[in-house]
């Protein structure tokens, strides 16, 4: 199965909630950047990873993990799965690596383990896990409230290309949320985002982009805010940082601006890709 990467088109946090987390106004997509689970039951009451990827943990706090436990417990299931995960999306950055793992893993044993759960019921289990996993169980375009878990589904953006580069670096998301000054940050237009797509209004979706933790996560990691002004100066049309960073992507139409890009980007950090918007929701087998 795939498990496709996501990118924040809009991402504005209006308040801190009573319960600690803060409450989110974003508008996310899939992109054709996808890690590939594979899963095999197994007769034995357990749940094992396989990956070869030092970085992916391969006990409780590995998503899938959890997401595997979860299904067990809530519908009882003796019988135990292995959970092979073979990574493209990088790990811990802000593209929803580990949280669309889990929600693949959701889809693949409501299959396997034929539960007959529909993608709404997954969804509703998957916030339990962590809140990008809603909106990676469906997959496409939404906008995205609360804490991230409310799924509000709204067409695909233009196709376009996406160039994505990623600095050997890790950010905390807890410690972006923790320095973000509310009252400092310019906000950006999510509906006006919203409006743009759906008008397939490319120009629009460009000029309206926007996160208010790129405030908090370029100026405590210069490497990113770096890598923002190199994808402008090869010249992507839109640049943005994706979630709490450090991943920076771009939008481009044209192909050889894209192949420009890209290959200016290669020479300057390890991970950089080019793929293409998907923006199409997961339906259920």
């Amino acid at each position: 199965m795939k498990a496709p990467a996501k990118i924040n088109l809009s991402l504005d946090v209006l308040h801190k909630r009573s319960d600690g987390y803060h409450e989110v106004k974003m508008v996310m997509t899939t992109i054709d950047l996808a890690d590939r689970i594979e899963l095999v039951d197994l007769y034995t009451d357990t749940i094992k990873i396989v990956s070869h990827n030092r970085f992916v943990p391969d006990d409780e706090r590995n998503l899938a993990y959890q997401a595997a436990k979860l299904l067990k417990t809530k519908f009882g299931i003796k019988r135990g799965v292995a959970i092979s995960i073979t990574k493209s999306i990088p790990v811990a950055a802000g593209l929803a690596g580990g949280s669309s793992d889990a929600a693949a893993t959701l889809r693949g044993l409501n299959k396997l383990w034929r539960l007959g759960l529909s993608l709404d019921e997954l969804a509703q289990i998957g916030a339990e896990i962590g809140s990008d996993v809603p909106f990676c169980v469906y997959g496409g375009t939404a906008i995205a409230t609360g804490r991230g878990e409310k799924i509000e589904h709204i067409p695909a953006p233009p196709s376009s290309w996406v160039v994505l580069a990623k600095p050997a670096i890790g950010v905390s998301t807890a410690d972006v949320y923790r320095q973000l000054d509310l009252q400092s940050v310019k906000h950006p237009d999510v509906d006006g985002m919203v409006a743009a797509i759906k008008e397939k209004n490319y120009e629009k979706i460009c000029s309206l982009a926007g996160n208010v933790l790129e405030s908090v996560t370029l100026k405590m990691y210069p490497e990113v805010a770096q890598i923002k002004e190199q994808m402008k100066r090869f010249g992507a049309d839109m640049v943005l940082m994706s979630g709490s960073g450090p991943t920076v992507f771009g939008l481009v139409q044209h192909d050889s601006r894209m192949h420009r890009i890209y290959n200016g980007l290669r020479g300057f950090c390890d991970h950089v890709y080019a793929v293409r918007l998907i923006g199409e929701r997961h339906f259920l087998d």
